[in-house]
């Protein structure tokens, strides 16, 4: 078994609370359209936010609930220092949980 398994889905809650705090949660899923989006992250088709909220945070926690093996990397920070590029400040600690996750991910099991 996973040893990083209850890490990482305290993660995924912070990550999740953190979006709250910032009031980037949304209550309005996207489009079928927008979610049926072939591009890495969706950025064609919603904000990142949209993309951690409506299917990041849902197919970890089904990868989790399903005893699924976790992914061997994970690159989430970067992508969203690029999107909040010029708000670093404001989104710190969405940056800060992010990076935990990718560092998790990325640690033995």
């Amino acid at each position: 078994m996973d040893t990083r398994l209850s890490a990482v889905a305290e993660q995924l809650l912070l990550i999740e609370r953190e979006l709250r705090v910032l009031g980037l949660w949304s209550v309005e899923p996207p489009s079928a359209e927008a979610l049926a989006s072939v591009q890495p992250f969706c950025v064609d088709t919603m904000s990142f936010e949209a993309w951690l909220q409506w299917l990041f945070l849902p197919r970890m926690k089904a990868l989790l609930e399903s005893s699924g093996a976790l992914p061997s990397a994970s690159g989430i920070r970067p992508m969203a220092e690029e999107c909040y590029r010029g708000r670093e400040t404001e989104v710190l600690g969405l940056l800060r949980e992010l990076g935990e996750f990718d560092r998790l991910i990325t640690s033995a099991g």
